[in-house]
This record gives C-alpha cells, structure tokens and sequence, in this order.
C-alpha cells in the first residue's frame, strides 16, 4: 500500500494545455499560492535528479520568490507522521499508516523551506480545505483565487481544485509546478480540471502576469 516508485517522465508543454472551460484571469491582488504535501515522504518516490521532480522544485521556487515580493500569500501542506489510526480513516485502508514523525519524512523539501511569513497547514485528506483554515486564511486577506503547485496532480492537487470551486474560489492549476504518478495520471487531471472546475495554466503564465520587480 505504500507509494510505489514513480518513473521520470515531462511535464506537459505550454502549447499542450488542454483549453479551460473557466474564463477566469489571475490577478496578483486576489491570490493566494498553495505548494500542496512537498514533504520529503511524498518526492522520495521520484527520481531525484531527473524530470519531473527537479524541474517542479524549481519552478515552485519561482513562484514562491515572485509571490512573496508581491505580497501574495503562501500556504503549505504537510502531514504529520505517526497518525493516530482513527485520525487518518479511511486513507489508511489505501495507503497504509502513511509516514512517520522522521525529518527525512515530515520536513518539506529544503529547496523549497516555508519563510517566516508562510503559512503551514496540518494536511488530514486529500483536499487542503478538510479539517483546515485555509479558507478562512484566504478570506480575511481578501482572496478568492488560488494557485495550486506540488504533489500529486490527480489525488490532493485535483481534490484541492474541486473544493475550491465548490466554495467559490478560482482554482488554477499550475500545470508545470504539479507532479504525478505518471504522465497518464498527469494529463488526466489537467484535462478534469479544466473541464469541469478551474483554470490549467503554466508556471511562466503567472510569472508574466506580476509586477515586473517580482521576476
């Protein structure tokens, strides 16, 4: 039940993002930056120094440096390990008990280390709105839209762009800053989401839309 070795593949081109059904624009003013479970745990499956992990640290490094200038607020993911068996529920029946309070489990990656002026929210399911604040975070500072980076695009980042739609709040995949099990799964969950529930944009998309001073 544990993760199984997740081979290289990459990540899908800007000219191969399907068409988002959502008309919606990023605005710097009304977003919010999520870099969903980049624990050690769930990038040990990739492989280190080839496509996609290497390129999504990277590009969620951008985004987070270009976000903070512009005041944008940053949000994480990050489960803790050793989970009290009724507190994880049913994810247990399919994953197994998940990881352990380790370093070399818990910690994010080092590339992309919370600041001070981050947010870091218990994770408990698949989606980052279950059993969190994040919403509440968002709307006192005054945002309804969010950028949704990290692992893994069809399970957690996918379930993260349902519930944002569902309460309201513009959901874009950043197709170039998620990773998955494969480029099968990948592609899946940017066509679902941009079908049925947000908008599939690119890492370079966002980065042209902030004040220049923030590149």
């Amino acid at each position: 039940m544990a993760i199984p070795g997740i081979p290289s593949y990459p990540l899908p081109a800007q000219d191969a993002l399907p068409n988002s059904r959502a008309p919606w624009v990023f605005a710097p003013g009304r977003a919010a930056l999520l870099i969903h479970d980049m624990q050690r745990y769930f990038c040990a499956p990739f492989a280190q120094d080839d496509a996609p992990l290497p390129d999504i640290i990277r590009n969620i490094a951008s985004l987070a440096h270009a976000a903070r200038i512009c005041n944008i607020p940053v949000f994480y993911t990050a489960q803790e390990g050793d989970q009290f068996r009724p507190d994880r529920g049913l994810q247990a029946d399919l994953w197994g008990p998940g990881m352990s309070r380790w370093p070399e489990h818990q910690d994010i990656v080092p590339e992309l280390a919370p600041t001070e002026t981050d947010i870091v929210l218990v994770k408990h399911r698949y989606s980052a709105f279950q059993r969190s604040n994040l919403e509440t975070l968002m709307r006192a500072r005054g945002r309804d839209q969010l950028l949704i980076t990290g692992v893994y695009a069809h399970i957690g980042c996918l379930a993260t762009a349902v519930e944002a739609f569902q309460r309201d709040i513009e959901p874009f995949t950043i197709a170039d800053a998620q990773a998955d099990f494969d480029a099968d799964r990948h592609t899946m969950a940017m066509n679902w989401v941009a079908g049925c529930c947000g908008a599939v944009i690119s890492t370079a998309d966002v980065l042209s839309a902030m004040p220049e001073d923030s590149e």
